[in-house]
Parts: structure tokens; C-alpha cells; sequence
């Protein structure tokens, strides 16, 4: 029972980040309609901007916020000089700049900081907690990404900007008719994005090191987390993103072993693509013809 305790606990830790890095992708998604491929790189990226900081002397909390700072005008930069000019064009374009994006920035950072695999200091004690259950990080990362979620609650629920970001994600052209500047409002969602996948870089770099391909794994939860939630529901992202780090943790330890829990992603995405498209909590859109 112990056993199954760590499982489930440690599951919620990583399944937080999860969590980030799936509303980062359904962000993307709301205001393109395409699942950003590059998004586990551009987390990725931002870590080893923070790890450069944190090397250079400066404290972990500060390189935390400004390496947030960075990576959401790196996000905005990105749709503004890579996405903007493609955005009506065929999908297949969309698809081969996203797929050119992450091989951009994984190519860029083993370039200028090399594959060797580093170490990224975590802002909590090393000592465990609830009884040797967890680890103090783990317990850490469960509580940054419930910050940031609740953060990004309060901004999309209470604020007019937020409020016009989800009217651009639900109807651009009615957003556009009643004087919302949408291509704006679409540049915000990709630096809150940005953003948001740094904050997951950083708090999963402890636990899998600090290495160009660190996120490649991560991602592939992140968008089992995403379609089981709902890939237009950011609530649905959360909630998939914690379902699916427990349930990693728990097939992974009891019934197939920690050298295939890869794979549990994938049954997740299959499963969900044929049972229930729409997710958990995604819109079902019925066309007539």
C-alpha cells in the first residue's frame, strides 16, 4: 500500500508538469488549430536560458521569473516572424514550420551548450516529506503549477485581456467585428504559452537532467494529457495532465515496468482518439450537411 502511496504521489508531481505543458499545447491549438510540435523544444530551450542564469551566479527564483519573462517575448517573436506569415496557408506548411522550429532549437542548444547531459539545481530541500513518500521538489512542482494554473484562471476569468484572448479562441471574426485586435490577442497566447512551458522545463529538469532532448518524452505526455482532457479545454488539460502522470507512475511500476511507460502515452492517445475524440471535457461540434 506504501508502494502504491509513492506511485500515486510522485504520479501527481510529474503529472503537474504534464499539466503545464499540455495547456501550453491547447493554447496553441485555440489559436491555430494545429498541435504545436516544437512546444517540448521551446521549454527546453528556455531551461538552459535559466540554467545559463542560475551559473552566472544569480539566485534560482529570479532566473525562475526572468527566464518566464524571456520566453514569453521569445513566444510572441516566434508568431510574429514564423507563424503569422503561414497562418492561411495549407496545413501541411504549418505542420513542416512547426516540425522546422524543433529542429531548429534542438540543433541551436546542442550547438551552443552541447549534448552533454547537466544537472539543474531545484529550489527545494533535498530532504523527503510525508514519510520518505515524496521528495520535497516533487511536493515543490505539485505547488508551482498549481500557482501558475490559478494565475491563468484568474487572467482568462477577470480580466478584459483575458477575456478578449477567449473570444479570439472561440470566434476571431466576430472578435475582430466588435474592434479586438486578434492578431495581437493570437501573439499573447503564444508568449503565455511560451511561458507556460518554461515553468514545466524547469521544475521536470531536476528529476530527467538538463540535455537538448529532454523534452521529447515529456511532450508525447503532455499531448496524451491534452487529448484525454480535451484538446480546446484548458481546465480539461489540467485535469488530463494529473490523470495521466498517476497513471504513468502506477502502470509503470505494477504492471509493465518503468522500461515501457512510454508507452502508456500512446495507449492513451489511441484509446481516446477511438473511444472519445473530443476528450473528457473538449466540445463535440456537429456539422450539418
Amino acid at each position: 500500500m506504501e508502494a502504491f502511496l509513492h506511485q500515486v504521489l510522485s504520479g501527481l508531481a510529474t503529472g503537474g508538469i504534464y499539466a503545464s505543458l499540455a495547456l501550453a499545447l491547447v493554447m496553441i491549438y485555440q489559436s491555430t488549430h494545429f498541435i504545436n510540435f516544437a512546444q517540448g523544444e521551446m521549454a527546453m530551450f528556455s531551461t538552459y536560458l535559466a540554467w545559463t542564469m542560475i551559473n552566472a551566479g544569480m539566485s534560482w527564483w529570479l532566473a525562475f521569473v526572468l527566464t518566464i519573462l524571456l520566453s514569453f517575448v521569445i513566444g510572441m517573436l516566434i508568431e510574429r516572424i514564423l507563424i503569422r506569415p503561414v497562418e492561411q496557408a495549407p496545413v501541411l506548411t504549418v505542420i513542416i514550420v512547426f516540425i522546422g522550429l524543433l529542429v531548429i532549437l534542438n540543433s541551436v542548444a546542442g550547438w551552443i551548450y552541447t549534448y552533454t547531459i547537466k544537472s539543474f539545481p531545484s529550489p527545494f530541500p533535498a530532504e523527503p516529506v510525508f514519510g520518505g513518500l515524496m521528495s520535497a521538489h516533487e511536493l515543490g512542482a505539485i505547488g508551482v503549477t498549481l500557482v501558475v494554473l490559478i494565475l491563468l484562471y484568474v487572467f482568462f476569468q477577470f480580466t478584459p485581456l483575458g477575456l478578449a484572448m477567449r473570444a479570439v479562441a472561440q470566434n476571431p471574426v466576430s472578435s475582430r467585428l466588435v474592434g479586438i485586435r486578434v492578431g495581437w490577442m493570437l501573439a499573447l497566447g503564444w508568449g503565455l504559452a511560451a511561458a507556460i512551458g518554461a515553468v514545466a522545463g524547469m521544475m521536470i529538469a531536476p528529476i530527467v537532467y538538463l540535455d537538448p532532448t529532454m523534452m521529447s518524452g515529456v511532450l508525447l505526455y503532455a499531448f496524451a494529457a491534452a487529448l484525454l482532457g480535451g484538446i480546446d479545454s484548458p481546465g480539461g488539460a489540467v485535469v488530463g495532465g494529473f490523470l495521466v502522470g498517476v497513471l504513468e507512475n502506477v502502470m509503470g511500476a505494477f504492471v509493465i515496468g518503468t522500461e515501457l511507460k512510454l508507452t502508456v502515452a500512446l495507449i492513451v492517445i489511441i484509446a481516446v482518439l477511438l473511444v472519445r475524440p473530443s476528450g473528457l471535457f473538449g466540445r463535440v461540434i456537429v456539422s450539418r450537411v
